[in-house]
């Protein structure tokens, strides 16, 4: 049996995979990771996974099952692939997806590494409802949970196979009730602990708060476009504060409802449009990565086919993915997806995973249909270190 480090959040699917780790035989080691700054405050984020409340339910849980616990800091490697992306990004006039970046670069990185050098633990496993296969020729695949509803691959895509061979996911055979029945059975004291809902380094839930206090970023009204005819029909109070689809909080009425279409932020300018304008069948990907280290070979070569999910509860789409070609610098990204059928409000930033079946393939993120300003131009710097350095 293995060594194996269980990432505990101090909720209830970390402390089962930890549970399910030592029954297994393994030798369990329980982790809890201080991100950042909201680790120093208790009772008023309580639903956070990073709150000191989390930490002192995860040692309790570590206590319980009998097996060590520590504390690891790793705020710097969460700041530099987390935290700053997604303020870049936010202020770029796009929309992140933080839980993509903590898996690839924190969990499976910054942490799978200290796992195997510091404490030599052969894997790294988590609370994660997914799956590894082993295919037949020994390499790993990534394949979505037995329980549909919480299936979490969406998150997992930009995982390597060197780190996918080295992550254990517990629970990915299993179904939630089934995991709060198992920590009931050992009388887990987060048994019956609500879920966290919020991204952990925005307990409060406005993400423009976290823009105000780790940026600087102040609101700045700018125009609201009609997208119809171009026409001013208000004002917006900074283009950060507004995601691509976002209906409410506009200020506008113009008859038919109206979504933001657009957003630029070197003219700090929010473009509108009708719900069917926000539909396409042809969008950009760009730092796609994909699971078995290179791209599936479709039957014509460079295109494969794959269901396409761009939200993480969407629907899957089935679509044709290919590699960009050179006259087509207004589409942005390294790869085009066309769907079958349209999908709706695929927003810039947001991550776009490719599945045959169960089986994830990859990913990336969908990107703006124009040239990359300063702030992403630095992000993507930023994560192409970090991959070379997760890597070494």
């Amino acid at each position: 049996m293995s060594r194996i480090l269980v990432a505990m959040s101090g909720g209830v699917d970390s402390s089962v995979a930890a549970a399910l780790i030592a029954r297994q035989g393994h030798e369990a080691v329980g982790v809890w990771m201080r991100l950042h700054d909201v680790a120093d405050s208790y009772s008023e984020f309580k639903k956070s996974c990073c709150s000191l409340d989390a930490a002192d339910d995860a040692r309790r849980v570590a206590a319980q099952l009998g097996i060590p616990f520590y504390v690891m800091n790793l705020e710097r490697e969460f700041d530099a692939g987390v935290l700053q992306p997604f303020l870049d990004a936010y202020l770029d006039g796009r929309t992140p997806s933080p839980c993509v970046d903590c898996n690839t670069y924190v969990k499976f990185g910054a942490l799978l590494g200290r796992a195997r050098h510091l404490y030599d633990c052969e894997a790294v496993a988590t609370g994660h409802y997914a799956r590894r296969v082993v295919a037949a020729d020994g390499s790993a695949r990534l394949a979505r949970a037995v329980d549909t509803d919480k299936d979490q691959t969406y998150f997992l895509y930009g995982l390597r196979q060197d780190q996918l061979e080295h992550a254990r996911f517990p629970l990915g055979e299993l179904t939630k009730p089934e995991v709060r029945a198992i920590a009931r059975e050992l009388d887990l004291i987060t048994a019956d602990k609500p879920e966290s809902q919020e991204i952990c380094f925005v307990p409060g839930g406005d993400y423009r708060e976290a823009l105000r206090e780790r940026a600087g970023w102040t609101e700045t009204p700018g125009p609201i476009i009609d997208g119809d005819d171009g026409e001013r029909v208000g004002e917006h109070r900074g283009a950060a504060a507004y995601t691509v689809g976002q209906r409410q909080g506009l200020g506008v009425a113009l008859g038919a409802p109206r979504y933001v279409s657009r957003i630029d932020p070197l003219t700090n300018t929010i473009q509108l449009g009708r719900r069917e304008d926000l539909e396409t069948r042809v969008f950009g990907v760009e730092r796609a990565s994909f699971v078995g280290g290179a791209a599936p070979v479709g039957a014509d070569g460079g295109a494969f086919r794959a269901e396409v999910r761009i939200r993480h509860r969407a629907q899957p789409i089935a679509a044709t993915v290919r590699p960009a070609t050179d006259d087509e610098p207004d589409r942005g990204g390294n790869w085009i997806v066309e769907t079958d059928t349209p999908v709706w409000a695929a927003a810039p930033g947001q991550a776009a995973v490719f599945y045959d079946g169960d089986v994830v393939l990859g990913g990336g993120r969908i990107s703006r249909p124009d040239a990359a300003t300063g702030s992403d131009a630095t992000a993507i710097a930023r994560m192409e270190a970090l991959e070379l350095r997760a890597s070494a």
